[in-house]
This record gives C-alpha cells, structure tokens and sequence, in this order.
C-alpha cells in the first residue's frame, strides 16, 4: 500500500482554508479532506442523540458505536446513517464542534478515522486545526493560514453565517479560538515547520500561488503531471 503525499493546512476559522484546500486539490487532482465538517458533524450529532459532552461515559458510548462516512467528491458528511451535509456551516455547529473537539476520546475517534485517507498513494490536501501538529505530523507539507481578525469576520459573513453582525461574529470566532488553542488535546497551534501564511491582503488566486510555489518544491517528478 503506497504512502500518500499529504499537504497539511491548519489556521483558525474564517482565514479560508477550505476554499484554498478545495482549489488546491483540485489542481492536483487529489483528495480534499474537510477535518472541521467531521467535528462539526459529530457535534450536533452529539446533540442530536442526546449525549452531555461532560459525561464521559455517554460519550465514550457514544464514540465506540460511532459510524462516520465523509464523502469529498459530494461535499457530504454522514453520522450513524444520518446526513449533516446541509446543516454544519452554522456557528451553532462551530460552538458544539469545538466543545467536543476538547474531549479526547473525540479527538482519538475522529483522528483515527481522518488518518485512513492517507493510504491510497494519492494526493491527499487535509485542512483542520491540528492537521500538521496531531494528524499528520509526518505530512510531506505544512500550512499555517492566518488572518486579520476583522478580515476573518467579514469572511465568515459573506458566507452568511447566522446572520451575525462584525462585531458578534468577532466575538464568536475569539471565542472558538480561546477554546480550541487552550484545550489540552491537540490544541490550535502553529508547528514549527509549518509555513506560515497571512491571508489578511491576498486576494484567493494570490494565496493560491503562494501555496503552490511551495507545493511544487515538494512534490515528486511522477505527482507533477497534474501541474501542467
């Protein structure tokens, strides 16, 4: 079974990293892999059946009966047989994401099962919070995508998320990034090795060609032919 060539892309909410991992994988001909849709998924499926994310035995229950299907070429996200593909992009999901992402036993679960999509021999782009870090700390390449605060809100508004004003979604995506850099599992941080990128005055295309110069330095002779 051949390795995977795995391009890591971590950062908080709202730098764009899955518009940039989509665009990505997609000049690569690879796999996307959207680690927060899991997190996010598995939150409201959390909610959904019931389980107090402070009780650890209902939880660990919970996980150990846990069937997870992601499918990256229909953007979708399947829980114990239910669809949350059309219900994750909420703050609602993001608050409950990062409450279960603080638990271990979540995080094992769900690691595990992210770590899968590394087997195939193929071009994998995988974004999160702790891709690079936790993931796949051996990943052929490491992003760390930042942005402006208030750049970073906006963003988060034009996807229409909640309906929130600047200041509110501020607020809510300083919270999440309280939470999830200062949980004691797989914190929200910057590896060493990972190339830093500050998307506050890049427009997309721009951010792009940052990372595929990187990339290209990377990449071996025979995942090249994509490129051209």
């Amino acid at each position: 079974m051949q390795r995977s060539f795995i391009i890591a892309v971590d950062g908080p909410g709202g730098v764009g990293k899955s518009t940039v991992s989509k665009k990505i994988a997609r000049k690569l001909g690879g796999l996307y892999v959207d680690t927060g849709a899991m997190y996010r998924a598995f939150g409201l499926a959390m909610r959904d059946a019931g389980v107090n994310p402070d009780d650890d035995d209902a939880l660990t229950e919970f996980c150990s009966n846990l069937d997870i299907i992601y499918r990256a070429d229909e953007n979708g996200i399947f829980i114990n047989g239910l669809d949350y593909s059309e219900k994750i992009r909420t703050e609602e999901a993001g608050g409950l994401a990062s409450k279960a992402a603080a638990k271990s036993i979540v995080r094992r679960t769900l690691v595990a099962y992210q770590r899968t999509f590394g087997n195939d021999g193929i071009i994998v782009v995988m974004e999160g919070r702790d891709i690079g870090t936790v993931v796949y700390p051996e990943a052929d390449i490491k992003f760390f995508l930042d942005a402006d605060a208030e750049v970073r809100a906006l963003r988060r508004l034009k996807e229409g998320r909640d309906g929130l004003g600047v200041k509110d979604m501020k607020k809510a995506l300083a919270a999440r990034d309280r939470q999830d850099s200062t949980r004691k599992d797989s914190p929200l941080t910057r590896g060493d090795d990972a190339i830093y990128i500050d998307s506050t005055n890049c427009d997309i295309d721009e951010v792009i060609t940052l990372f595929m110069t990187h990339i290209k330095k990377r990449l071996p002779r025979e995942r090249t032919a994509p490129l051209d």
